[in-house]
């Protein structure tokens, strides 16, 4: 069976850590756009150039590079039997050209799924990875302010998945196998 999955969820909700085990045991690549950002601008593609020209002098990469960069990357042979795209769509632009996208392809998304976690559990997740992997600039204003931006240009996507009766909210807070239990089982490949 495909699963065309995307996964929501504030910073600090485990998105990374969850998308790579759910895309294990699903068999499908998980498709982080960081990571597509990265492996673009190594490997000197065009789309990798203009990524750098942007990431360069700090600014954000505009959504048509990176609509382009997932395009790109929906079209490869290892995506045939779904995918778990981790970061994207980040706008509701950008949910309207993934439906372009997929609908172009003949198919569609099958779930989004939005790990949940409440802030006060996330702003000290975060400041403790900030410490561990020596993020000076993560401070636990930079942090709200991620926070912020998500709940104001990234959270609406999952009402436009909701009123689409796409949507599976699960709790991101918890023991890490607990909580990839949960995402299994609201994907459907666990009973509930």
């Amino acid at each position: 069976m495909s699963r065309r999955l995307v996964l929501l969820g504030a910073p600090g909700a485990g998105k990374g850590t969850q998308a790579v085990r759910l895309a294990e045991s699903l068999g499908i690549p998980a498709i982080s756009t960081g990571d597509l950002f990265r492996a673009n601008i190594k490997g000197g593609t065009p789309l990798g150039l203009k990524v750098q020209e942007y990431t360069s002098r700090g600014a954000l990469v505009p959504d048509s590079v990176t609509n382009d960069m997932v395009r790109d990357r929906l079209a490869q042979p290892d995506t045939a039997d779904g995918f778990l795209l981790d970061g994207y769509p980040r706008n509701v632009a950008q949910v309207a050209e993934l439906d372009a996208i997929l609908g172009d392809a003949g198919a569609a998304l099958d779930l989004a799924v939005e790990l949940t976690a409440d802030p006060e559990v996330v702003v000290p997740r975060l400041l403790k990875r900030a410490e561990i992997e020596g993020r000076e600039d993560d401070t636990e204003d930079v942090i709200r302010h991620r926070l912020d931006v998500y709940a104001q240009e990234t959270a609406p996507i999952a009402s436009v998945y909701d009123g689409r009766g796409l949507l599976a909210q699960v709790d991101g807070i918890g023991e890490v196998d607990e909580v990839t239990v949960r995402l299994l089982a609201a994907i459907g490949t666990l009973d509930a």
